[in-house]
């Protein structure tokens, strides 16, 4: 009996034991889940926009040479008028070209003083700046731009009628002169606007007016300049005006490839 009770002692006290063991390891099973700290929640980022490159366009780079059909016909229904004009662009960057023009012209201005013809060359260099965003595969211009122009030419004083203030016999008939001035220069510079649109493949047509102001003016002794190859009749003193309408030919020499980006836009979430 006695060694009963020693056993069944000894058993609660085993079991006393193991359920104090097990109520520890609990509570520190939940103490270290409750001490654990909670992960972070991360904001989100915003996604970032990515560019594409869904479009590849090809600019091409060379010399345009055209000829100003307007002086180059006027002559056929103008009898005092001959005259040529070659233009020439060069494009230097995306929206940059230098530009030039070249040309003769034989005018003779009829006055109501005096009778004249000028004959003589010109030349005009600068830039031209195209405004106009072009689509893929086109190369259509709106530019505008700025030139100095230079000319040497000749008058000669064809006819002339002598003032009479008191012209009760009536008007004098007209001196004829047919006196010569060589080595006679001028000087301008203008502001260009004009258009240009490709009808064929490098072949395009453009319209231009020029706004002008006379810088230096060599005169002929004893009468003025009516008219100065390049830069127009003089009428309005050191101001002018001036227009072309040209037909030129693209010669490429080589090419650029642009990377159009197109934005990819994040879709919204619900």
């Amino acid at each position: 009996m006695k060694y009963i009770l020693k056993f069944t002692f000894s058993l609660c006290l085993l079991f006393s034991m193991f359920l104090s063991q097990a109520q520890e390891t609990s509570t520190t099973t939940i103490t270290k889940e409750t001490t654990q700290k909670k992960p972070k929640t991360q904001t989100a980022k915003p996604e970032i926009q990515e560019a594409k490159p869904d479009s590849i366009k090809t600019d091409r780079y060379g010399l345009r040479v055209g000829v100003d059909l307007y002086k180059l016909t006027r002559g056929l229904y103008d009898k005092d008028y001959k005259g040529i004009e070659v233009t020439a662009d060069f494009r230097l960057t995306k929206k940059y070209y230098l530009a030039a023009e070249l040309g003769f012209e034989d005018k003779t201005t009829d006055d109501d003083r005096l009778n004249s013809t000028a004959t003589g060359t010109y030349i005009k260099g600068g830039f031209d700046y195209n405004m106009y965003q072009n689509w893929l595969d086109m190369e259509n211009l709106i530019t505008i731009g700025m030139r100095g122009g230079f000319s040497t030419f000749s008058q000669q004083l064809n006819t002339y009628k002598i003032y009479n203030p008191n012209p009760y016999w009536g008007e004098q008939p007209p001196v004829v002169s047919g006196e010569k001035f060589n080595g006679l220069t001028a000087g301008w510079i203008e502001v260009v606007m004009g258009v240009k649109a490709k009808v064929f493949n490098n072949v395009f047509v453009g319209f231009g007016v020029q706004l002008k102001m006379l810088v230096a003016n060599a005169k002929p002794s004893g009468f003025d300049n009516l008219y100065i190859p390049g830069f127009n009749r003089t009428y309005d003193g050191s101001f002018g005006i001036g227009f072309n309408y040209t037909v030129s030919y693209f010669i490429p020499i080589y090419k650029k490839k642009t990377i159009i980006p197109e934005i990819v836009k994040p879709t919204p979430k619900k």
